[in-house]
């Protein structure tokens, strides 16, 4: 489905990405993780057209996507539940939903609104409150909810798990496992290596604008180079 062929991105004359090449099949869910700093966001944000790779290719479903803008992308199917949530906190729940939707012009944008709040019901419960009065957890929730409206064939989640609660971190791992199950294809990166790598397939680890390792996510489960860097006994 998402070809990723030596991407090189700069932020100025500093070179985040240096060919960085990745593929994610349909149906799976494929996680990238990594150290702060190691490149994981940039590559999202190439993936998602906030950044252009200087160097490299962007394929989707076979098409050459590199450089074509996130309203572009959106269009054909490329979601993205940025870093830090970026909902609209002086709109409501329900105004956040719909603007998930703003691109589409079917009659079933109020069908799909109902469907997603079955799997976040405590966005029902606060669909007229507005965005920036929910805790941590439901603005997660409400930006992945958002996205879904959209009818991704590949969502991007970046660091969807961030400064959440354990059990609120639990909670959003289900949900990605659900979005999976319901079809959709899901690029992950998370700072929670551990969980990632639970419910992913497959799995990339990146260092210093490259990736160096990659794998099954069970076999990297088992990688004594995971396990001393990220399934410490901070994750386990």
């Amino acid at each position: 489905m998402l070809k990723v062929t030596g991407i090189e991105t700069y932020y100025g004359k500093i070179q985040a990405l240096k060919g960085v090449s990745l593929e994610v099949e349909q149906g799976k869910i494929v996680t990238i993780l990594g150290a702060n700093g190691a490149g994981k966001t940039t590559t999202m944000k190439s993936i998602a057209g906030l950044l252009t790779p200087k160097q490299g290719k962007i394929e989707f479903l076979g098409e050459n996507i590199t450089g074509l803008r996130p309203d572009q992308l959106l269009k054909k199917g490329i979601a993205l539940v940025p870093e830090g949530r970026a909902i609209l906190f002086s709109m409501t729940v329900q105004e956040n939903l719909e603007m998930g939707a703003y691109h589409r012009n079917d009659k079933e944008i109020d069908k799909d609104i109902e469907d997603v709040m079955k799997h976040f019901p405590i966005l029902k419960e606060r669909r007229d409150q507005l965005g920036g009065t929910l805790s941590g957890g439901q603005q997660q929730m409400l930006a992945i909810a958002r996205a879904i409206l959209s009818r991704p064939k590949l969502l991007l989640l970046d660091e969807p798990s961030m400064g959440l609660a354990p059990l609120i971190v639990a909670d959003i791992f289900k949900i990605i496992k659900q979005i999976k199950a319901d079809g959709t294809t899901v690029l992950l990166v998370e700072q929670n290596a551990k969980q990632a790598l639970k419910i992913a397939d497959y799995g990339y680890v990146m260092e210093t604008g490259k990736v160096i390792i990659e794998g099954k996510a069970d076999e990297l489960l088992k990688d004594s180079r995971i396990v001393e860097a990220y399934l410490g006994k901070r994750t386990s």
